[in-house]
């Protein structure tokens, strides 16, 4: 009856990394992704001869031992991909308001940079910094406990988890450092989940922190490298992926008990398998694919109560400007105003956002400048983007196909709107544009597939994370879930998220999973530093040019 030991909807980082894992056990694994490419979030698109990739900015915990490395070299795709490591020296830089502070690598190197610029809060800076350090190192011995002792000692071993696991970042904060800008620039990767400090829970910011503490990284050939490289090992154990293959509905089955037994594809067919697994976030996956009448009173209250991350907007710009010349390089841009109110941070929680002249907060990256290669000797490329309320465009919901004139001059407003914000950052920008696209939240919804076009699954809330989060082993039979909404956001969070979906259905661990082959080895160079790199890349990189130039 069954063609497959396990059916996957959606193809993003969770759905790809659980596929790994199962067919390394000897499962059988097809991936259905309603998107002509594979990735979801880390799927890269090129708009003539250039490539973005919205959900990749950068990446982090990449030296050796560190955990996303392990993640790539136990999933057997670390071979195939290769890293630049971005300016560490300002893998981030703060602009609030008039004043400019740069986020170096390493949190001694910060806490260093920070009480020299912010002397009399030196101490401060020091507990702070050791708060994130010691929480953030806690919530990583969770996922490794295993056996009677690990649990018997949990207590102790998480005690600095448990003394701020209730406590919001500006709570923790407020303890710790009194200066308004310092707090601005240690909350400034807020952008990261989305949530302001008075409202973002401090563990989990504690943990993206601790994630890009020792500095950001960048693929080479964007985030489409890093789904290329997990396809690769899908399919050489002989796993299946199918694009343009939208899921109507989960097959349910059972009376008392319910249990998945395959999907239904927009076309009709139907595809029997032992177990299905989603990547969808709970939303799509409960209402959508399930309904409500096969769930269970407190899982459609869970539901009902069920807050969305923000939404965004995201530029894509071809420019013809010299933009080390004019003052940026491998490191990101974080332009928040300077307000009195400590947790103005910028972003638009209100639904109206076209109202204002400019945005008066904007993330900018340029992956043409982390990622030597993709640099044509000509053109650079940046990705601007805002955060939003994901609500902002409910005007146009019932918008599919071909977009109405009203969304399309909505659009363009907006872009100007942002391309007028950006020249707060590079003056003369807009007349060196050769190239603009906007994704909005209609365009996350097309083509990922999120409710409200949300950008980090579920909004990480105090009761939306941990042990309140949605499970991977679902209370129906045989469905899994998998993805930012399970465990954490980003490509690393998401990752993780399938592996340890995989390792419920297998009855391991993680550790287990993810076991090192010595003949794995990560590739990751130097910042900006072009005289040490091999000559494959050297290569590369003039061909490249040359190309551009004839």
């Amino acid at each position: 009856m069954y063609e497959f030991d396990n059916v996957i909807i959606g193809s993003g980082m969770g759905a790809l990394s659980a596929a790994i894992c199962l067919l390394r056990e000897g499962q059988t694994v097809l991936i259905l992704e309603q998107h002509n490419v594979l990735g979801g979030w880390c799927h890269s698109f090129r708009i003539g001869s250039q490539r973005f990739s919205p959900g990749v900015h950068y990446i982090g915990q990449l030296g050796e031992g560190q955990s996303t490395r392990m993640l790539y070299e136990g999933l057997g795709i670390a071979n195939e991909l290769t890293f630049f490591e971005m300016n560490p020296a300002a893998y981030e830089h703060c602009w609030i308001g008039e004043k400019r502070v740069d986020i170096p690598a390493h949190f001694d190197a910060l806490c260093k940079t920070l009480s020299a610029q912010f002397a009399a809060e030196k101490k401060g800076i020091k507990k702070y910094l050791t708060a994130v350090k010691n929480v953030s190192s806690q919530l990583d011995l969770i996922s490794e406990m295993n056996g009677f002792r690990d649990h018997l000692t949990i207590p102790w071993r998480t005690r600095h988890l448990g003394k701020y696991g209730l406590f919001s970042v500006k709570r923790v904060i407020d303890w710790h450092i009194k200066d308004p800008l310092l707090k601005k620039i240690l909350n400034i990767q807020w952008g990261n989940h989305g949530l302001p400090p008075a409202q973002a829970s401090f563990p989990y910011h504690a943990a993206v922190m601790a994630h890009y503490a020792k500095g950001g990284f960048y693929p080479m050939g964007g985030g489409a490298a890093i789904v290329k490289a997990m396809a690769n090992v899908i399919k050489k154990h002989g796993g299946q992926c199918r694009t343009g293959q939208k899921v109507k509905r989960i097959l349910i089955q059972g009376e008392k008990v319910k249990r998945a037994v395959g999907v239904e594809l927009e076309n009709g067919t139907l595809i029997y398998a032992k177990r299905v697994i989603s990547n969808a976030d709970p939303g799509t996956t409960y209402k959508s694919l399930i309904g409500e009448q096969n769930l269970s009173k407190q899982l459609l209250k869970q539901l009902r109560n069920t807050k969305y991350s923000c939404t965004s907007l995201i530029l894509f710009l071809t420019v013809d400007m010299d933009l080390r010349k004019a003052g940026l390089d491998s490191g990101n841009v974080w332009l928040v105003p300077d307000e009195g109110a400590e947790e103005s941070y910028g972003q638009h929680a209100d639904a109206d956002i076209a109202s204002e002249n400019a945005f008066p907060a904007l993330f900018i990256s340029s992956s043409t400048l982390k990622d030597p290669t993709s640099f044509d000797g000509i053109h650079h490329t940046l990705e601007v983007i805002t955060l939003i309320n994901n609500h902002a465009f409910s005007q146009f919901d019932g918008e599919t196909g071909i977009h109405s004139q009203a969304y399309l001059d909505f659009k363009e407003r907006l872009s100007i709107k942002m391309i007028r914000s950006l020249e707060k950052v590079l003056p003369g920008i807009s007349q060196s544009i050769v190239q603009k696209e906007m994704g909005t939240p209609l365009t996350n919804k097309h083509y990922i597939g999120s409710t409200d076009g949300c950008v980090y699954g579920t909004e990480k809330s105090f009761w939306q994370i941990g042990a309140f989060a949605f499970k991977a082993q679902s209370e129906i039979e045989n469905l899994y879930l998998c993805g930012a909404s399970i465990l954490a956001n980003g490509v690393a969070g998401a990752s993780y998220s399938g592996v340890q979906t995989a390792a419920r259905i297998l009855g391991t661990s993680q550790a287990a999973l993810l076991k090192r082959d010595p003949s794995q080895q990560l590739h990751v160079y130097a910042a900006e530093d072009a005289t040490h790199y091999p000559e494959w890349i050297k290569t590369k990189m003039n061909t490249r040019r040359k190309l551009k130039v004839v």
